[in-house]
């Protein structure tokens, strides 16, 4: 990647971190930069100990990662957080998407904002059981 466009993702993603972070553009583009630097976002899931999605996690770790797809969903009418980001996952010729948890609340607005330029979700090998997600950027 060129410093160019290298600079244009940065500034990209850093402006629309800035409404989703209270204004404030110097952790906005702190992140940004620290972001499209990396190339990805690493997290854990939350939620992941409540009702049957233990179940769910044993049940996916049995297929190859490639078969696993996760969309990210946001919830603005989410009760306990308005900006809450739920995971939702499933198998390739599954029945559909089951909720796995939410994304922890504090890169929820950097999820949010990275939402429409993401090329992907990838579900990283290996932890599907540790419900560890990965955006590429």
């Amino acid at each position: 990647m060129t410093n160019r466009e290298l600079k244009s993702k940065v500034m990209a993603l850093g402006n629309r971190l800035v409404s989703r972070m209270d204004g404030d553009r110097t952790v906005a583009f702190i992140q940004a930069w620290v972001i499209v630097r990396s190339g990805a976002v690493s997290f854990p899931v939350r939620g992941v100990m409540v009702g049957n999605r233990q179940e769910a996690l044993r049940r996916l770790n049995g297929y190859n990662p490639a078969q696993v797809r996760a969309v990210l969903v946001p919830e603005p009418s989410n009760p306990a957080d308005p900006a809450a980001v739920a995971v939702m996952v499933g198998v390739q010729g599954g029945r559909g998407l089951f909720r796995l948890g939410y994304v922890p609340r504090n890169l929820a607005p950097v999820v949010s904002a990275m939402r429409g330029q993401l090329p992907a979700v990838r579900v990283l090998a290996g932890d599907i059981c540790g419900a560890r997600l990965t955006l590429a950027v």
